[in-house]
């Protein structure tokens, strides 16, 4: 199956952080490498990006979903509210009944529309503070899929994505490795060959002396934890502001 057009809503995840191409220094992501296997299938597809980071649930569906409707595509992929998830005051049902009614609009467009559940954060320590509402955020995705006819990305399966090697230094998001294996998984999904596995285990690693552990521990709290709390503090966020990298459908280069 192909498509004509593909559009991605979303926040950081979707807009690809952590995964920084070499060449132009901007983010690449999963979904951009989606579309790049997209366009080996058709060359004429056309891909828009409308994530931005930072951004929580009301959000992305306030000023993301019309402009993708407007795009008329026939694929939209929409991931939301793991910022609201990292919230204290956040609850599980109350952003499900939300976003369930955007994946609604979408679907009703006629569209094939992919849903993700979050991935494993018991690598992260901070993150996983929020595990038990990222669980159960994960069940109401599912049932959202279900009950829409969505093509679910069921990220927290991926145990793949469970190694630190698949974080980025801020130890939130995917690095380039990570956003290839999601990409990967959803081709996948979608019934696109790419020659990859996500599945491909880890090679083996050396340990990390204890010394050097709390190094990179020390580093992290300065360069990112301390940053990000100051900035909820502030009620800032790193996408306040910033446009989308592709606010337009436009052909794959």
């Amino acid at each position: 199956m192909s498509w004509s057009t593909f559009v991605a809503v979303g926040d950081s995840f979707t807009e690809g952080v952590g995964d920084v191409d070499p060449i132009t220094g901007t983010e690449r992501g999963w979904a951009d490498r989606v579309a790049e296997h997209l366009a080996r299938q058709d060359p004429a597809l056309r891909y828009a990006n409308l994530a931005v980071r930072g951004q929580l649930l009301d959000q992305i569906v306030r000023e993301q979903v019309d402009p993708a409707l407007a795009m008329s595509p026939d694929l939209v992929s929409i991931c939301a509210a793991g910022n609201d998830l990292l919230r204290p005051t956040a609850r599980p049902a109350d952003l499900a009944e939300r976003l369930d009614g955007a994946v609604g609009r979408l679907a009703d467009s006629g569209a094939d529309v992919l849903v993700f559940t979050g991935f494993d954060t018991r690598s992260t320590p901070v993150v996983d503070l929020v595990g038990r509402r990222l669980a159960t955020m994960n069940e109401h995705i599912r049932e959202i899929a279900a009950r829409r006819g969505a093509k679910l990305v069921d990220l927290w399966t991926m145990d793949t994505l469970a190694d630190p090697r698949a974080r980025a230094d801020d130890r939130l998001h995917l690095n380039a490795e990570g956003h290839r294996r999601v990409a990967v998984r959803v081709c996948e999904v979608l019934g696109v060959p790419t020659g990859q596995d996500w599945r491909d285990p880890w090679p083996p690693r050396e340990p990390t002396p204890w010394v050097r552990r709390r190094e990179e521990d020390i580093r992290w709290v300065r360069g990112h934890l301390v940053p990000w709390v100051g900035r909820r503090l502030q009620g800032r966020s790193t996408g306040d502001g910033r446009p989308p990298k592709r606010p337009e459908p436009a052909p794959v280069h």
